[in-house]
């Protein structure tokens, strides 16, 4: 692909040929009111994304399709119901180079260096010395902050762009820190630190230098118990400074291994302390929050048309979601309403 070749998704236009690489989201088989086959899917690059159909696909060719989460498309792009979406004549999987990454993959809207700074700040609130000391322990590790200002907090599922992590570790930290007043029994301590130790081990488990993908460190030992490993060793470093109590480790050790909440989403142990709750549960509202706003669009002008109603499945919630924001109707819709 030469910089020729690429049309920035935002670029796109009605009745225009196409013919580029892009990032496949969310693909799916759907089926035609004549039960025909097609395959269907978001399309992205770092400017946005697009609705993609191939009307035309033997189901078959779908794991081959979606192998590299890239494709190549020649197609024509189309207004629909003021959106542009493009269907395709030929779709191929397309491994993709370091430069065409750059034009592919999406990036968080906030600022990289602020988001660090307030988490940071969080950080340098806790009471306890050994727990800012345990903090401070991986706040100096270059490695490890370098990489949790850049990777996604996940492939596909939520916050899946270059500093997603860094977006969904702060959102947590700062709803905890509101809402922390309210649950007095709760040690905020354990809590903030926990919050920030959840999902580092992601900084190992995924690569996103060539796409979003599994590292071999992440399909062989995952963010989980990665980073309980990590748990361990810094904690022994930071206590030649300031030690935490042996309980309080154990507590945190469990926050990360027991954060997804469920041992049939891969959390080692069930969440068994207060502190270890609030943590998967908060966990789980940002993550899926996020993934139904994200699969609603709202701001897509399509969002009150009849038919767009509902979103595709989206597999990670096992709905499809009703879009509309049912106080933001269009005056023609309200007014339909109030005559019935």
């Amino acid at each position: 692909m030469t910089n020729q070749e690429h049309i920035a998704i935002k670029d796109f236009i009605p009745n225009s040929h196409i013919s580029g690489i892009y990032g496949l989201v969310n693909p799916q088989v759907g089926t035609t009111r004549a039960g025909k086959p097609f395959f269907k899917a978001l399309i992205r690059d770092a400017s946005g994304e697009a609705a993609l159909r191939v009307w035309i696909f033997d189901e078959a060719r779908l794991g081959e399709t979606i192998r590299t989460g890239f494709v190549h498309i020649t197609g024509q792009t189309q207004s629909y119901n003021g959106q542009i979406q493009v269907i395709a004549d030929v779709i191929r999987a397309e491994e993709v180079s370091t430069d065409q990454l750059k034009k592919l993959l999406p990036a968080t809207t906030r600022d990289i260096d602020g988001m660090m700074k307030e988490v940071e700040r969080l950080l340098h609130t806790l009471k306890h010395p050994g727990m800012r000391a345990l903090a401070e322990q991986y706040l100096s590790n270059e490695h490890i902050t370098q990489h949790f200002r850049r990777a996604p907090a996940a492939v596909s599922v939520h916050h899946a762009y270059i500093g997603g992590l860094l977006e969904h570790t702060l959102q947590l930290m700062l709803l905890a820190d509101v809402m922390l007043p309210l649950y007095p029994g709760l040690n905020r301590d354990l809590v903030l630190l926990g919050l920030f130790l959840h999902d580092l081990g992601k900084t190992v488990e995924l690569e996103w230098e060539r796409g979003f993908a599994y590292t071999t460190d992440g399909n062989l030992v995952g963010h989980v118990v990665r980073g309980a490993i990590w748990l361990q060793t810094m904690a022994a470093a930071s206590a030649k400074k300031s030690p935490i109590p042996p309980d309080a480790l154990r507590v945190l050790l469990h926050i990360v291994i027991s954060h997804h909440g469920a041992l049939e989403h891969g959390a080692a142990k069930l969440p068994s302390t207060p502190e270890a709750m609030f943590v998967a549960m908060l966990d789980n509202l940002d993550a899926k929050t996020t993934s139904t706003l994200v699969a609603a669009a709202r701001d897509r002008a399509d969002v009150n048309e009849p038919g767009h109603e509902f979103s595709d499945k989206v597999w990670s919630l096992d709905v499809r979601v009703f879009r509309p924001d049912p106080l933001c109707v269009s005056e023609p819709v309200a007014a339909a309403t109030q005559a019935e």
